[in-house]
């Protein structure tokens, strides 16, 4: 009995300093603790050039608004001709996104990246000559050139997100792009009218500044996964459908939900800022971008909140999409009563961007964790590209019912914010943890 107690009791302990002085262990631990050190500072600066793509993004066309008045008036064109600058820029994006994400997928993410944002600069400096040429035709062609190369931007950075990232990390992560593509939104009009102060089509000359920082920051600061073996066009595409086939329902209606929430946005935003410039406001300028910050802000905090709170729980995605679609319902449903009281008015605006803000992060999550890494970016960039169309299709929607009346445009939007409720509701049900 005694020697059986000695025998339990004869345990050995291995202190730290042993391991660390182990000849088996040294290199894997000394890797390890390097990583942990460093990981956090170095996940915090891949963040930081994470972010600074889909700012770059938003750029193109919302620092361009406040300078469009005048453009017209510049060039002698039409009110129509000049909306084009904005609706051929997300046409040509929204078009080439799918081919691109494919591209993205067999070559890899910063191969795709880099050339976009080269490109997007470079037709900056031709849509810039444009102006100065008085060529409408040089700054049409160039902006058709820039939305093809924004589809090489923010749509390839999410799939490369969730190359990078696993877990919670992934929805933070995504979480602050939504977060910063809304920034690039507050930020943006307000930029493009102190430019304006120069000269009218000063933007165009500043989009290679951005996009120089923003590459110098993805070619630096950002190590890409390796990605395996380049997959044939026929199997790739085949993968692509039993995607669909297999989650088609849910997946359609996240791409309805997401172009659903950029639609609303940018036609609420074009509406406020047509009726600032009417009486009884008559406000423009810097001032008319600080107000229209101000729902845009919303958006942004609640999207960097909801990233940073979902993580990979699916029951809370669930319940944070339906609130947030339900705040955009009511208020804009409420809208209709508060149409001549300004602050009300905006107030009801920035709770339906709030909405937004719970919805889309979710909704990032539970796409890029759909399919594996493979085929992540086709998925993403359908999914970026009926992003797009919502923008495009917002502002000369909104001007039609305008048109009409202001209540036809808050019947429709919270028409639309309660029929995708009711289909986010029973059909996208996730997982209580998203894979």
């Amino acid at each position: 009995m005694e020697k059986r107690k000695k025998r339990k009791l004869n345990i050995s302990f291995q202190s730290d300093i042993d391991l660390e002085d182990s000849p088996e262990t040294t290199d894997e631990d000394s890797k390890a603790k390097a990583k942990s050190a460093g990981g956090s500072k170095g996940q915090v600066w891949e963040f930081i050039a994470l972010a600074t793509i889909p700012i770059v993004l938003v750029f193109g066309n919302s620092m361009l608004v406040p300078g469009l008045p005048e453009m017209q008036r510049e060039l002698g064109i039409s009110k129509f001709q000049s909306s084009l600058i904005i609706t051929i820029f997300s046409l040509a994006a929204g078009l080439f996104i799918p081919l691109i994400g494919y591209l993205s997928d067999r070559f890899g993410r910063k191969v795709i990246i880099i050339p976009a944002l080269i490109l997007y600069g470079g037709a900056g400096i031709l849509a810039g000559f444009g102006a100065i040429w008085n060529s409408y035709a040089v700054i049409i062609s160039a902006r058709a050139i820039q939305g093809f190369a924004a589809a090489g931007t923010a749509p390839i950075a999410m799939a490369l997100v969730g190359d990078l990232y696993d877990g919670g990390t992934e929805s933070k992560a995504l979480g602050l792009i939504e977060a910063s593509n809304g920034s690039g939104k507050v930020l943006s009009p307000i930029i493009g009218s102190l430019l304006m102060l120069i000269v009218w089509y000063a933007s165009f000359f500043a989009f290679p500044v951005f996009c120089a920082l923003s590459l110098l920051a993805v070619i630096f600061l950002i190590k890409e996964p390796k990605r395996n073996q380049k997959q044939e066009l026929k199997k790739y595409l085949g993968k692509i459908k039993d995607i669909f086939k297999e989650k088609g329902r849910w997946l359609i209606t996240a791409f309805f939900a997401g172009s659903l929430g950029l639609f609303i946005l940018f036609g609420v935003l074009f509406y406020l800022s047509n009726i600032l410039e009417e009486k009884p406001y008559n406000i423009d300028g810097v001032m008319k971008g600080l107000i229209l910050a101000i729902p845009l802000l919303g958006m942004v905090i609640t999207s960097y909140t909801t990233g940073s709170l979902i993580k990979k729980k699916g029951l809370l995605m669930r319940w944070l999409m339906n609130i947030g679609l339900i705040a955009m319902t009511v208020s804009l449903a409420a809208t209709l009563f508060f149409l001549k009281n300004i602050y009300v008015f905006i107030a009801l605006l920035t709770v339906s961007s709030i909405g937004t803000g719970m919805l889309l992060p979710c909704l990032n999550t539970i796409i890029t964790g759909a399919v594996e890494k493979s085929e992540r970016g086709m998925i993403t960039s359908l999914y970026n590209s009926l992003r797009f169309l919502g923008v495009a299709a917002g502002p000369p929607l909104f001007g039609w019912m305008m048109d009409k009346s202001d209540h036809v445009v808050f019947i429709t939007v919270s028409s639309l914010s309660l029929v995708t409720l009711g289909l986010v509701f029973f059909l996208i049900r996730p997982p209580r943890k998203i894979a």
